[in-house]
């Protein structure tokens, strides 16, 4: 199958950034922009401060998002390709509905390291009315989003990790049930391989050197002991506590190397079913991984009677 390089046909972004439209609703965002070689309006993504401004202006655009923020130095995600992630869960959901996409809030989701911006709550609540439980270790970043849900009048449930070494263990509760978890893992083993990763990732779009990663991030955000395979490993042995709580378990997966790995120890965990969604944002390929503790037959009563 060749590789994906067009966003999903869903997502609002798909045909590029309309930048006529985003400056009628945020002026302020043309304090940020400039013309590219081809005279077309773009802004400079190595600006922390420029990116951050974008993203406000995409999420009150699309998304009916009135007041954003996030404190500095938190992760600034793009809001493309978060929101791709959001249509695939849609379209993985609709195969246990009849092909239908799930909307309204009878459907339950759980992100997983939700961060200060609560993308994933704020964009999947806008397109599809789902109820997001957002799960973070980060008191920090817990405030921003509460900030962010408050502002903007939203009903989110948000819940605090006490212990770093858990995923589901401690913010599922025994009434809890989940169509669907989410989750953009730490993908480094260390902030040295993170900043790396950034100066990598620079070097082959052509800007040279930068002392900045170009959306921010925290520690809890970038990097974990052993990396992403190790972060998902644990989220794979603590999702078979409650594998008849939620319907799909899901992650991002940054490295393709790493699905063999994931593969074997999925099953070893003795899923029913486990699935790789890929996805594209123009040159870069990205996939999320997705499995389940329950049989065909019977997915879709889980999703009506959750």
């Amino acid at each position: 199958m060749a590789p994906k390089t067009m966003l999903h046909p869903r997502n609002q972004h798909a045909q590029g950034y309309d930048f006529e439209r985003l400056l009628a609703q945020t002026p302020e965002l043309a304090a940020f922009t400039t013309l590219n070689p081809l005279g077309q309006t773009t802004i400079d993504f190595q600006d922390v401060l420029a990116v951050r401004m974008l993203n406000r202006a995409l999420l009150k655009t699309h998304y009916n998002i009135g007041f954003w923020d996030i404190p500095a130095g938190y992760l600034c995600p793009p809001i493309p390709g978060r929101v791709d992630y959001i249509h695939y869960l849609a379209d993985l959901l609709a195969d246990s509905n009849n092909q239908d996409i799930p909307r309204g809030r009878h459907i339950k989701a759980l992100d997983i390291g939700t961060g200060a911006s609560l993308v994933y709550p704020l964009t999947g609540q806008s397109e599809y009315g789902w109820h997001f439980t957002g799960v973070d270790i980060d008191a920090g970043a817990l405030k921003s989003a509460r900030q962010i849900c408050e502002f903007n009048k939203l009903k989110i449930t948000l819940r605090r990790q006490n212990e770093p070494e858990n995923i589901f263990r401690g913010v599922i509760d025994a009434k809890d049930a989940f169509h669907v978890t989410m989750c953009n893992p730490p993908f480094h083993s260390s902030m040295e391989q993170a900043n790396k990763g950034t100066q990598r990732k620079w070097a082959n779009l052509g800007k040279g050197h930068s002392q900045k990663l170009n959306f921010g991030g925290q520690n809890a955000e970038l990097w974990c002991p052993g990396g992403e395979i190790r972060f998902i490993a644990s989220m794979v042995e603590q999702s078979m506590e409650f594998g008849d709580q939620c319907l799909w378990f899901t992650s991002l997966v940054s490295k393709k190397d790493n699905l063999k790995p994931l593969h074997r120890i999925l099953g070893k965990a003795g899923v029913a079913d486990y699935k790789v969604v890929e996805m594209a944002q123009g040159q870069k390929t990205s996939r999320f991984i997705a499995w389940t503790y329950w049989a065909q037959n019977q997915r879709a009563l889980f999703a009506k009677t959750a």
